[in-house]
């Protein structure tokens, strides 16, 4: 009896660990999910607002004339993104510092770590000035007009205020995220958006200054949310961490330079490696056509990389993290979670793609011929947007982790290679024309996010918590109130 009735219990106790065991998982995740959001929402929302003032600032210009339009859009998508890849891949450098230190509680460092940053930044910054000067040279050679050569160079000057902007916006949000603090960030970003809106239409519409009242706008937006933050960190909104100006920011530059750099050539790879195909379609049949389709393509893509770019940003916070603290299973649960969340995501824009692929293009263009070349590369659209659910979120772990050199190389191999001779391949030989490029991209993206999952899956995660705590402690310094207490010794 007595072993029959122990018998009968064992399967209920096996059931009710098993129960419990996936509520602490349901909870793990519920808790997770809630780290992941704080800083993937506002992440996303901030990079949607930036891309809404350039929307603006196109939306304006476009009413001023058709030269306008194109040397704006010639400065933006050169000039402007070649920057823009450099100052944001070398504040992600700043996220791996900030990211572990914050997990490891040196607190105080993350404001030494900013401090290095504005100066290794800034001096990045003064050699890329030459290149705005001097832009209108450099658009003829790349086979622009004169005459829209010489007004993207009046652009190109307007535009150095607001690069020199990104040497302090990018590394603030960088900081402000590591240690979950970013919603500063997306209310500043919401209230310039319709400050940026209202300044164009009064110094556009209303005074009729034409291209400097739309650059004007552009740099007020730029810089009213760096004044807000820097007024947030320097009173009281980050006590742990900004603990003041220190001479200490002027030591260690040399190996915050060699991170920041890596990170910005790891984004640049892959920010350039994504504009190929808008240097190619011009040399395609009926380029017109494809151009606007294309462009449908890429304004879809350009939104969805907002969700993109917020999972890359949680990762990259969250594996900080963990690895700082010491905790290398949190680390890789984290990485599960945001590579889970980003694919359910991304699987929902697939299928909307897919279903609506005949009705989409209708939104941009009531051509036909556009909506049935759209229709055409709507699958090719549909693959890219599931390669980018888990592609940046792969980006984030290696920034995460400080992998960035090596994330570098296989993007170099992968992308430039690989991708890039396959697609001109199917481009010269296969005559595919942009369907062969963004093929050929497509594959270079497929094999580069399979070698980093491989990387992921066997890196020993233990490992990756020693060197963390290695470089957290080697570069430390006594926080201010240690200090203190020492000279009282």
């Amino acid at each position: 009896m007595g072993s029959a009735a122990t018998d009968k219990l064992l399967p209920e106790s096996g059931k009710e660990e098993e129960e419990e065991e996936e509520k602490q998982l349901g909870k793990r995740l519920w808790v997770e999910s809630k780290k992941l959001w704080i800083v993937a929402g506002p992440a996303t929302l901030t990079r949607a607002s930036m891309f809404g003032v350039f929307i603006i600032s196109q939306a304006f210009t476009g009413h001023l004339g058709n030269t306008e339009m194109a040397a704006l859009s010639v400065v933006f998508q050169l000039l402007t993104r070649f920057s823009i890849g450099i100052l944001m891949g070398m504040s992600s450098g700043l996220e791996t510092l900030c990211g572990q230190a914050y997990g490891a509680k040196q607190y105080h460092m993350l404001g030494i770590y900013l401090q290095r940053s504005w100066l290794v930044e800034t001096a990045v910054f003064l050699l890329l000035i030459p290149i705005f000067i001097f832009s209108a040279p450099i658009f003829r050679l790349l086979g622009q007009t004169e005459e829209i050569s010489l007004m993207a160079n009046v652009i190109s000057l307007w535009y150095i205020p607001i690069i020199f902007s990104y040497v302090f916006l990018y590394t603030l949000q960088m900081y402000l995220q590591t240690q979950s603090k970013n919603m500063i960030i997306t209310w500043l970003s919401a209230v310039t958006l319709i400050l940026h809106g209202f300044c164009s239409w009064i110094l556009v519409d209303k005074l009729g200054l034409g291209i400097p009242g739309v650059m004007i706008s552009m740099n007020i937006a730029s810089w009213v949310p760096i004044v807000g933050q820097l007024i947030f960190v320097f009173y009281g909104g980050c006590p742990q961490t900004w603990t003041g100006f220190s001479l200490h920011a002027f030591a260690e530059l040399w190996p915050v330079f060699k991170l920041s750099i890596s990170s910005g050539v790891m984004l640049c790879l892959e920010l350039w490696y994504n504009s190929m195909l808008i240097l190619f379609t011009g040399h395609t049949q009926d380029a017109q056509i494809i151009i606007d389709a294309l462009s449908i393509c890429l304004n879809i893509n350009g939104w969805e990389l907002m969700f993109s770019f917020g999972f890359l940003a949680a990762a990259s916070v969250r594996v900080s993290n963990e690895l700082g603290r010491g905790s290398a299973k949190a680390a890789i649960f984290a990485i599960k979670v945001v590579v889970a969340t980003s694919i359910t995501v991304e699987a929902v824009l697939w299928i909307l793609v897919l279903a609506f692929r005949h009705i989409v293009s209708y939104i941009f263009s009531s051509s036909v011929e556009v909506a049935d070349e759209f229709s055409d590369l709507s699958l090719l659209l549909a693959f890219t947007l599931i390669l980018n659910s888990i592609q940046p979120v792969l980006s984030g772990v290696a920034v995460g982790a400080g992998w960035q050199v090596i994330v570098a190389y296989v993007n170099i191999i992968c992308y430039y290679c690989i991708g890039l001779p396959i697609g001109l391949l199917l481009y010269y030989v296969g005559h595919l024309d942009v369907k062969g490029i963004w093929i050929g991209m497509i594959i270079g993206t497929f094999i580069q996010t399979f070698v980093l999952l491989y990387y992921v899956y066997k890196t020993d995660w233990d490992k990756q918590v020693a060197i963390a705590k290695e470089r957290v402690n080697r570069w430390v310094l006594p926080a201010p109130d240690e200090k203190e207490n020492d000279s009282s010794i």
